[in-house]
This record gives structure tokens, C-alpha cells and sequence, in this order.
């Protein structure tokens, strides 16, 4: 048995009898496109860059910062400044951020799922005008209520001091209060994508509505948990008038509230501290979505295939 060796050449256009296109043909065809796409990316790289030749430069303000990474210090010495100085507890703002940022996305994406479930799989009385509540609550900004939410939480402080005024727990409410509506009202759109087959099948097994929702559809709505959590903690990581009128104590700061205060006086010269906060502040939100990033991708890569 004797094995044949096939050659396959590309064929050009003019083997093909078509004619050769012109770059000026790619250009307007394609090729504006891949420019648009470069120019957007370095309109959205260069802020970072900045700020990242800010940190790792020797310089405490902006003015040397101009050409990026001209100004190399090895030393690092402005992520040691944010740990070496006793008045500004960066490592406890740190921390803090974390634990409001956490209990605040894994609480409003809890809440707001039950109350999706409840809007798209049950009838009851007022669950229409419900509906147009939230709704018409979301079209009025949260800073319009900041006057409101500061009388109230100083009245709560003087009968439970640990949910008033300087409170994270406090925080963590008001935050739960301002994201409920439009998490909820996103969660019911891509809950009635969910078959009601499946909870009639499960129904007639003799499950719960309980069981129904975290055996079955949690597990379905992965997709807009995970965007939902996502941009809850983006937004409240980020948060800085709201958390600077609860958080009257510097202890119990955030990292957005913190890092004001390097800068806060009008000829401030640590710019490049502040920089360097900003970087170790944007880490968490990174890495929450690279941890996020495949459950997006599977529940919509899974969606689209049928079993």
C-alpha cells in the first residue's frame, strides 16, 4: 500500500478569476472598524496607565507624570506610605471595604432573587402595581434621598446606636435599600426565561416552592446572579458621598472615603499615594471578575445548546 502526499497551495485571486482587492477597499470595508477598536481601547487604557505611572513614580504629585513610567521608583515607595502612616488606617479601610462590598452584593443578590422568583412565579394581589413601584422608585436618583437618610439614620442612633449613624451596619441598609428595585426588576426579566415546566414537574414530585427555587432555579439564573453581584460591588466599592455622610469614624471608613483624605487640601502632595491606593483599591473588582467570568460564560454557552 502506497501513501500519497496531496500538496494544497492557496490560490491567489487572479488563479480564481477574482479580482485583487485594494487596501483602500479594506479600509472602508473592514478596516475602520479595527481602527475605531484600537482608538476606543487606548482612550480606555491610557487613565489606568496614568494612574499606574503615578504609583510607581518617586514624585508625590501629578506634574512629573506626564511621560509614563519616566519616573521609575524601585523602592515602592508609595504602597509603603499607605501602610506606614498611623493616621490613615489604610489596611483597615481595606478591610472594611471588603466586608461591606461582600455582605452588601451577597445580600442584595439573595434579596432581590427571592423577589423575583415571587414576581414571576406567583399570583397574588398587587403584584402588577408592585411591579410599576419598583419601576418608578428607580427613576429617582438615591443622592435626591441623601438628606432623608442622614435625619434617619441620626435618629436611629440615639435608639440603636449600631444601625444609626457611623455604622457600617447602616450603611450596609441603606445600600440594600437603593439596589433592591432595580435588582429585582432585572432578576424577573431573565427569570421568566426560566421554563414553568420545570417548576410544575418538580411540583408534582412533591417539592417546595423553597426547594423549587434553590435546588432548581438558582442554578438556571447563575448568568444574572453573577452580573448582579458584579455590579454590586463595583458600585459600592466605588461609592464615596453616600458612605462619606454614614461613615463618621475613620476606623470604620471605606477606601473611597479614606484615599479622599490625601488629597482633600487644596495644593495636596500625595497624589501619588493616593494613586497607589487606587490601584490596590481596583484589585478586588478584578479579581471578582475573573471568578465570575466563567460562570457568565458557562450558563450562556449552556443556554444555547439543547440536551
Amino acid at each position: 500500500m502506497t501513501a500519497t502526499i496531496v500538496k494544497e497551495t492557496r490560490r491567489s485571486p487572479e488563479s480564481t478569476g477574482q479580482p485583487r482587492r485594494s487596501f483602500g477597499f479594506w479600509l472602508r470595508d473592514k478596516g475602520w472598524r479595527h481602527a475605531v477598536g484600537v482608538v476606543m481601547a487606548l482612550f480606555a487604557i491610557f487613565p489606568l496607565l496614568y494612574v499606574l505611572s503615578a504609583a510607581l513614580s518617586s514624585s508625590s504629585t501629578l506634574a512629573g507624570s506626564n511621560a509614563l513610567f519616566s519616573d521609575f521608583d524601585s523602592s515602592f515607595g508609595n504602597f509603603q506610605a499607605l501602610f506606614s502612616d498611623p493616621t490613615r488606617p489604610f489596611g483597615r479601610w481595606f478591610v472594611n471595604t471588603l466586608f461591606i462590598g461582600i455582605v452588601t452584593s451577597v445580600a442584595s443578590v439573595l434579596l432581590g432573587a427571592l423577589a423575583a422568583y415571587a414576581f414571576s412565579r406567583m399570583r397574588f394581589t398587587g403584584r402588577r402595581l408592585g411591579l410599576l413601584s419598583l419601576m418608578l422608585v428607580q427613576l429617582f436618583p438615591q443622592l435626591l434621598g441623601i438628606v432623608a437618610i442622614f435625619l434617619l439614620l441620626s435618629g436611629i442612633s440615639d435608639v440603636v446606636p449600631w444601625l444609626g449613624l457611623g455604622s457600617q451596619l447602616g450603611l450596609i441598609m441603606v445600600y440594600l435599600g437603593g439596589a433592591l428595585g432595580v435588582n429585582t426588576y432585572l432578576m424577573y426579566g431573565f427569570f421568566n426565561t426560566v421554563p414553568k415546566s420545570l417548576d410544575e414537574a418538580a411540583r408534582i414530585d412533591g417539592a417546595s416552592h423553597a426547594q423549587i427555587f434553590f435546588t432548581i432555579i438558582l442554578r438556571l439564573v447563575t448568568p444574572i446572579l453573577a452580573v448582579v453581584g458584579l455590579l454590586s460591588f463595583i458600585g459600592i466599592t466605588s461609592d464615596f458621598i453616600i458612605a462619606s455622610v454614614v461613615l463618621t469614624d475613620p476606623d470604620a471608613q471605606t477606601l473611597a472615603v479614606g484615599l479622599y483624605s490625601y488629597v482633600a487640601t487644596q495644593r495636596a502632595e500625595n497624589w501619588g499615594v493616593f494613586a497607589a491606593g487606587a490601584v490596590l483599591a481596583a484589585l478586588p473588582v478584578m479579581a471578582l471578575f475573573l471568578f465570575l467570568q466563567k460562570y457568565i460564560t458557562s450558563g450562556l454557552i449552556s443556554g444555547s445548546v439543547k440536551g
